[in-house]
């Protein structure tokens, strides 16, 4: 080779070289960072963010993930954590699976546990469909909005659901993202969710961890974030109706909604969705606005002296002030929430339903969501077919006072006192019966036998009524909550008092309160109890054997039999199904009784045959049918009865003898069967 050949191809080469060294000096950066991920995985350095994770207590269990909303903080100290409801890993056949998403209303406070709507929503299903098997598991977590429902149904998809039910929208200023949030990190969805992906990796974890510890250490003692995460969450405390942030933060829930609900359409999974309730009769505006009174010069002293005479209990010339201020400016919250106030005195009640919606609207204090919400939510079920609304505001409207929402039904500004909760469960509950999301057959147990056997104790109603009242005592409601404002003397005032200012654990709470209610052989408020505890661990069957042992006690043979079938269904042994087919028995059901003979025969470990009494029932189940032809058949009722009084069965044995009594006063086998039993 030449020599001008050789420099004509080190010439050549040598661009080649600077290329790659570009190439290589842009890529290291990168593969340095990869390699750190990859060390940081296998050291387990982090949080797992995943959705659900192994419950620890049982492997073939998943449950809510605690550390699945860090990803939607920045400041973990916010970073809330939900429920503990474990389900199965891998669906059993014939189980209705049902995933709650939402906020904190969602999730039940000031209650939580019994006292939320899906709590109230299980136990009326479980009553109805005795049969049919349920998980309903809320993922609902407090200070979130619907960035977070959006980023867990595209994990819940996976999961089986036969339908999802939703409540969000009051956070949506200020939950986490919100666009009034502390922890708001910009409007741009496409910057959001890139982040949102980011924050899954391990070394944004770590760098995040770091920027933390800088933080707390260079912060000094009075500029520690403390108070409560209502306040902590707030960034932007004056949102003016209508404003470019009051919009955003519509879009942000239009687009984050409309997403969800079109994944779960594409997925062909029924979807529940909510409208929004709030105190609007009795929670004046948080914030109105100042009218410039130069720009509308009648506003400021039509006002005043509106004020003035309201105050002063002189309600007509109130109105006619506010009135004229209100023609000036009609866009200050406090002017329409005292129209409000004076339209409802006068029994104007359309008026002041507008009023008040208006002053909700027009509140700069964004924690009671616009009813722009609604419109969206309206629009979006008429989008998806698979998607039905659920009409909440309605129901709370028509058990209010004149059709507006207030205190009687709203603790302060959005969640719901106890019978609140009951009837939002209800409008659930409605819109599970129309669209027969159930296929089986069951006898519905009616509202108000609800509102009489829901298992919520006094302790757990009291305790978020104090909840309650300490919330109310700081930003940014403006009562104060004095250490004489309740009377802490009974068990219950003590306890729940320890409970909610979390001195004792909510299960230490019913532990405590169990043992109480025993000592002092209150086996109503005892059964109570264990029934508030079987609604949190439905899987565990001492609850459901020692509410069943109290309902016997108690001569409650129903419910002492649902609750064994439960016993049964979970841990299947021949006592159970012993006192299961004396039950059903006693209760003439002797075809749900042969199912529970035949387990006691096969696995009996009494001395006792019990082949005589199967052969009795089935005898039972023939004359039944004899008798369903002909209601007269007065010779199957006394055989009837004679088979029960050989069994000892006497609620049995009566039943039928006075059957054949109605037929013939005179009958001396009847009477003497009655005489036997000792009546």
């Amino acid at each position: 080779m030449s020599k001008k050949q050789v420099l004509k191809e080190k010439s050549v080469r040598k661009p080649d070289r600077i290329i790659a060294f570009r190439v290589i000096s842009i890529l290291f950066p990168f593969l340095l960072l990869f390699l750190v991920e990859i060390a940081l995985r296998s050291f387990h350095y982090g949080n797992d963010l995943s959705l659900f994770i192994e419950y620890p207590q049982d492997e073939n269990y998943l449950f809510l993930n605690p550390d699945a909303s860090k990803r939607y903080f920045s400041n973990q100290k916010n970073a809330t954590t939900g429920n503990v409801e474990p389900f199965k890993k891998k669906k059993e056949n014939g189980t209705l699976r049902f995933f709650v998403l939402g906020e904190s209303t969602t999730i039940g406070y000031p209650y939580f546990h019994n006292g939320s709507f899906h709590r109230w929503l299980l136990y009326r299903l479980t009553h109805s469909y005795p049969d049919q098997k349920f998980e309903i598991v809320n993922i609902s977590l407090t200070a979130v909005n619907s960035y977070t429902v959006a980023g867990f149904a595209k994990e819940v998809v996976h999961y089986e659901p036969d339908a999802i039910l939703i409540y969000t929208g009051h956070n949506e200023y200020y939950g986490a993202l919100g666009v009034g949030s502390t922890e708001n990190i910009g409007g741009n969805r496409f910057l959001v969710k890139l982040i949102l992906k980011l924050r899954e990796l391990k070394i944004t974890q770590l760098i995040n961890n770091f920027y933390e510890k800088i933080i707390r250490a260079t912060a000094s003692k009075n500029q520690d974030s403390d108070g409560t995460r209502m306040q902590r969450m707030v960034s932007e405390q004056r949102i003016p109706y209508q404003s470019d942030l009051y919009e955003r933060g519509v879009e942000q829930f239009r687009a984050n909604m409309d997403e969800t609900l079109e994944l779960f359409s594409k997925s062909h999974i029924p979807v529940l969705i909510s409208n929004l309730v709030s105190n609007e009769k009795d929670l004046k505006p948080f914030v109105s606005f100042p009218v410039d009174s130069i720009q509308f010069p009648g506003f400021s002293l039509n006002y005043k002296l509106g004020l003035k005479a309201f105050n002063n209990k002189n309600y007509s010339s109130a109105y006619n002030f506010l009135k004229a201020a209100n023609k000036s400016y009609p866009e200050n919250a406090e002017c329409n929430y005292y129209l409000g106030k004076l339209s409802y005195a006068a029994k104007n009640y359309n008026a002041a339903k507008q009023y008040f919606s208006k002053a909700k609207d027009l509140d700069g204090l964004r924690f009671r969501a616009p009813e722009a919400l609604n419109t969206i939510l309206t629009e979006l079920t008429t989008k998806y077919s698979n998607t039905h609304l659920v009409d909440t505001k309605s129901i709370f409207e028509a058990h209010s006072a004149n059709q507006i929402v207030g205190d009687e039904l709203i603790l302060e500004h959005v969640h719901p006192d106890l019978i609140g909760y009951a009837l939002m469960s209800d409008a659930f509950f409605t819109v599970i019966e129309k669209q027969k999301i159930i296929k089986v057959v069951g006898e519905k147990m009616s509202f108000d036998v609800l509102l009489k056997e829901m298992p919520i104790t006094k302790i757990d109603s009291l305790s978020g009524i104090y909840k309650v009242a300490k919330l109310k005592s700081s930003w940014p409601f403006t009562g104060t909550m004095h250490s004489d404002s309740f009377k802490i003397n009974s068990f219950e005032e003590k306890t729940a008092y320890e409970l909610a200012n979390r001195k004792i654990s909510w299960l230490d709470a019913m532990d405590r309160s169990y043992n109480y209610y025993v000592e002092n052989h209150d086996l109503l408020n005892a059964r109570k109890t264990v029934e508030t505890l079987i609604l949190e661990y439905p899987t565990d069957a001492q609850y459901y054997l020692k509410s069943a042992m109290l309902s016997g006690e108690m001569k409650d043979e129903k419910r002492a039999g649902f609750n064994f079938k439960k016993v049964f269904a979970l841990s299947p042994t021949f006592d159970i199904a012993r006192y299961l087919f004396v039950i059903l028995l006693k209760l003439d059901k002797p075809a749900e009784a042969i199912l529970y003979l035949d387990y006691a025969i096969a696995n009996n470990t009494s001395r006792f045959d019990l082949n005589p009494v199967r052969n009795s029932a089935v005898k039972i189940m023939e004359l039944e049918k004899d008798f369903s032809k002909d209601s007269t058949n007065k010779s199957a009722f006394l055989q009837i009865a004679n088979l029960y009084f050989k069994m000892q069965n006497k609620e049995g044995a009566e039943k039928y003898a006075q059957k054949v009594l109605v037929l013939d006063t005179r009958n001396a086998e009847a009477k003497m069967i009655i005489s036997g039993l000792g009546k």
